[in-house]
């Protein structure tokens, strides 16, 4: 009998299957941005969360969800744009991959070695701006400020830092992919063009995305790329075209790009999606009828080859697990004789 991860890893090299398979998932701590090396009980609910997941909804596929584990904890030395790059690599042995480690292990523990199990990055950018921050004790919307300035300064020099980034992250596809605890990252990227120009992210960001990619392909074939879309930004997709990712998940809804036309544009890799992830949408508001009518539009306007059915992005924490399920039911390739 065919296992959920031969027919994941099927639908993923592109190939047809009878039931398609559906990727939800969500945030098991209220604030995912908190640092769980500091308070172990966020470890543990996390953990708790999985397998709540595992017992009421028992997913197709799973993503690691890092809460607590999202930055890498570097320091910059800002006295100069020149000093940036100095930073020192975060040694594997230190507690934030070694935590990370652990979740991975325990999530396989959860839903044993017949499920893929992704293991959840940021990508660089989203490192270095969290960095940024903290060097200067500044929100977002400066941290984006000062790295704009930066880029345009000198431009080489945040290039270098990325890099080194993308070099200490991908110490733990080694331990986390390699060895055997999950198939494979789910890449989490955002072009943030509504601060950096399209030309100057494409020459001094995405080679440090394609790295971490290149790098985890060492290991398996089997990594995602999600072009995050949270709360209405748009990306410059072009930007990703190129990615070497198996899989794609970007904001339908927001892109205005639908999985069909993401189907070609993305060079008819598999694509993952289809559903509005908040809650005043269809996911949230609709009944049975209204969300299973509504799978089944995507998947017959898709088709049923190289295509998981999902979201935009993470759903908030409010998901009632029956929606989700009801999508499930509707994308088994029997569904007519089960409604019927």
């Amino acid at each position: 009998m065919e296992t959920k991860k031969e027919r994941v890893f099927k639908v993923l090299r592109n190939e047809e299957v009878r039931d398609v398979p559906v990727g939800f998932w969500h945030h098991y701590l209220e604030d995912e941005h908190v640092d769980a090396l500091k308070t172990s009980a966020y470890h543990t609910q996390n953990v708790e969360g999985a397998k709540k997941f595992k017992e009421e909804f028992d997913p197709d596929f799973v993503k690691v969800m890092t809460d607590g584990y999202f930055y890498l904890p570097i320091e910059l030395d800002i006295s100069s744009v020149e000093t940036l790059p100095n930073f020192s690599l975060v040694p594997i042995t230190h507690p934030w991959f070694q935590k990370q480690i652990e979740l991975a292990k325990e999530y396989r523990e959860i839903y044993g070695k017949d499920i893929a199990i992704f293991h959840n990055l940021f990508a660089p950018l989203w490192h270095f701006e969290e960095a940024v921050r903290k060097a200067y004790k500044v929100d977002a919307e400066e941290s984006h400020e000062i790295i704009l300035g930066y880029l345009k300064e000198n431009p080489e020099v945040v290039a270098s830092c990325l890099d080194k980034i993308a070099d200490n992250l991908s110490l733990l596809l080694k331990e986390v992919v390699k060895e055997g605890v999950t198939d494979g990252i789910y890449l989490s990227a955002q072009d943030m063009h509504r601060y950096i120009p399209d030309a100057l992210y494409r020459l001094y960001v995405t080679p440090s995305e394609k790295k971490v990619l290149e790098n985890a392909k060492e290991f398996s074939p089997y990594n995602l790329l999600h072009i995050c879309g949270w709360r209405g930004n748009t990306n410059f997709l072009t930007i990703y075209q190129d990615y070497p990712a198996i899989a794609f998940n970007w904001a339908v809804n927001t892109e205005c790009l639908s999985l069909r036309e993401g189907k070609k544009f993305f060079h008819d890799k598999c694509v993952i999606g289809g559903f509005l992830n908040t809650e005043d949408s269809i996911l949230f508001t609709g009944n049975k009828g209204e969300i299973q009518n509504y799978t089944q539009k995507l998947l017959k306007d898709v088709g049923r080859k190289g295509v998981i059915i999902g979201a935009d992005c993470t759903l908030p924490r409010s998901i009632d697990y029956a929606k989700i399920q009801y999508v499930r039911e509707a994308c088994k390739g029997d569904f007519q004789k089960i409604v019927g």
